[in-house]
C-alpha cells in the first residue's frame, strides 16, 4: 500500500468525531510491522493510539487525529466525500487536508525512517486521537496525563494540522492563542414594550456589554501574538410575544487571547466590565486551552530547514489560526510545531489537497526525523 493508497483507505473509513472507524488499527498494524510498540488507549468513547520505536532519548513524536467533521450537504459535493477522488493532481474528500493526508505521510515517514536507520539513536513515536474535532476531553489530553504518570513524556512534537496558507510549507505554527468561552445569563424585567422605563431589557443590557468590550482593543498583542479578540457566538432571548420585553437573555462569547493573559486574569477583566455596567448576571467559563509558544530552537530550526530543502520556501513561523491538540502537549515543556497541508478548504464542502503535497509532506516529516535524531 503506497502513500496515496493509504490516504485513500483512511478517507474511506467514515471516522466522524469521535468515531475512529478503524483508522488507528490500520495505522498501528503498519507501525507494528516497522518495529513500533503500539498501545491502544481508550478513554470514554474515544480511541487513542500511542506508538513508539526505541527506548532512549531524545524522543520525536508525530501527532494527529483520525476524526473528521461531518461532510455537510452531500448534494453539494461533486464526488463521494468518503471516497478519495483524484482529478488533475488534486485529491477531494472529507479529511483530505484535515488531516488524513498528514496521517498517511507521517506514518509512512516513520516506517521509512525505521527501515533506513534500524539502529537509530533516540526514539520516534506517533500519538493519535479520535477526539480533536469534538469536545477534546478524552483524547490527547488524557493520553498526555497517562504518559506523564508513567514518566514517558517526549521532547519534540510535530503536529500534522493543515498549517499552510497558499503553498505547502509557507507557514509553520509555533504556538496558538488561548481560547476561553463565557456562558452568560443576563437578568432583566418582564414588561410591556410600550413602557420601557418600567423594565430592564436584558437584550439592551447585552448591547451595553458588547459595546464596552469592543469600544477599545483588549490589548495590542505582542511580538509573537496578535491582539486578543472578543466575539459573540450565540444569543437567545424571547418573551414569547412581540410586545413583551424579555426578562432574561442567555448567550455565549469567545475570547482568543495571547500570552499577556491567562484564563484567570482574562476572566477577571470581563467580570470587571460586567460589574462596572451594573448588570444582574450569572457567568460560567469554559476553557479550551491556554496559549502556548515554542521559541526558536532545535525543533523550529529542523522544521524550517526540512521545508526549505524540500520546497525551496522560507517558512513563516506563526501563532495564528484556531486551537489544536498542541495545547495539551506544550504545557509539559515539550517543543511543539504544526506543519501540514494548505488549509483553505478544511471543514468545507469539496475539501481538497494536492497529491504532490502529500508526497512532499512525507519527505518533510522524514527529513525532520533525520535532523532531530541523527544530527
Amino acid at each position: 500500500m503506497d502513500l496515496l493508497e493509504l490516504t485513500s483507505e483512511l478517507i474511506r473509513r467514515r471516522s466522524i468525531t469521535p468515531d475512529d472507524a478503524g483508522c488507528q488499527a490500520l495505522l498501528a498494524a503498519l507501525l507494528g510491522q516497522s518495529g513500533f510498540r503500539t498501545e491502544h488507549m481508550r478513554f470514554g468513547d474515544v480511541d487513542n493510539l500511542w506508538a513508539r520505536r526505541g527506548d532512549a532519548g531524545p524522543v520525536v513524536v508525530f501527532a494527529g487525529h483520525t476524526d473528521v467533521v461531518p461532510p455537510g450537504p452531500r448534494e453539494q459535493w461533486h464526488s463521494d466525500p468518503f471516497e478519495a477522488t483524484v482529478a488533475e493532481g488534486t485529491l477531494y474528500a472529507r479529511g483530505a487536508a484535515d488531516m488524513k493526508g498528514s496521517l498517511a505521510a507521517m506514518v509512512r515517514a516513520c516506517q521509512r525512517f525505521a527501515a533506513a536507520y534500524p539502529e537509530h539513536p533516540g526514539s520516534i513515536g506517533v500519538l493519535l486521537t479520535s477526539d480533536e474535532e469534538g469536545p477534546a476531553e478524552d483524547g490527547t489530553v488524557k493520553v498526555m496525563e497517562a504518559l506523564k504518570r508513567r514518566d514517558e513524556l517526549f521532547d519534540y512534537c510535530i503536529v500534522g494540522e493543515p498549517s499552510s496558507g497558499e503553498r505547502l510549507g509557507d507557514t509553520v505554527r509555533v504556538g496558538r492563542r488561548g481560547s476561553l468561552s463565557g456562558l452568560l445569563a443576563i437578568k432583566g424585567d418582564l414588561g410591556h414594550v410600550a413602557y420601557p422605563p418600567r423594565s430592564e431589557n436584558a437584550i439592551h443590557a447585552l448591547a451595553r456589554f458588547v459595546q464596552a468590550m469592543t469600544a477599545e482593543p483588549i490589548d495590542e498583542g505582542n511580538a509573537r501574538f496578535p491582539p486578543t479578540t472578543f466575539q459573540m457566538v450565540n444569543v437567545t432571548s424571547d418573551a414569547g410575544a412581540p410586545n413583551v420585553i424579555p426578562a432574561e437573555l442567555n448567550c455565549r462569547f469567545n475570547l482568543r487571547y495571547n500570552t499577556q493573559w491567562d484564563r484567570h486574569t482574562l476572566a477577571a477583566r470581563v467580570e470587571s466590565t460586567l460589574d462596572a455596567l451594573g448588570l444582574d448576571y450569572e457567568l460560567s467559563w469554559r476553557l479550551a486551552g491556554e496559549p502556548f509558544l515554542t521559541t526558536k530552537g532545535r525543533l523550529t530550526e529542523a522544521v524550517v530547514r526540512a521545508v526549505r530543502e524540500e520546497t525551496g520556501i522560507a517558512a513563516e513561523l506563526s501563532t495564528g489560526g484556531g486551537t489544536s491538540d498542541g495545547r495539551f502537549i506544550a504545557p509539559y515543556g515539550i517543543e511543539v510545531v504544526e506543519i501540514g497541508p494548505v488549509n483553505s478548504t478544511i471543514h468545507k464542502v469539496n475539501e481538497e489537497v494536492l497529491v504532490a503535497d502529500i508526497l512532499a509532506l512525507e519527505r518533510i516529516y522524514f527529513r525532520i526525523a533525520e535532523l532531530l535524531l541523527l544530527e
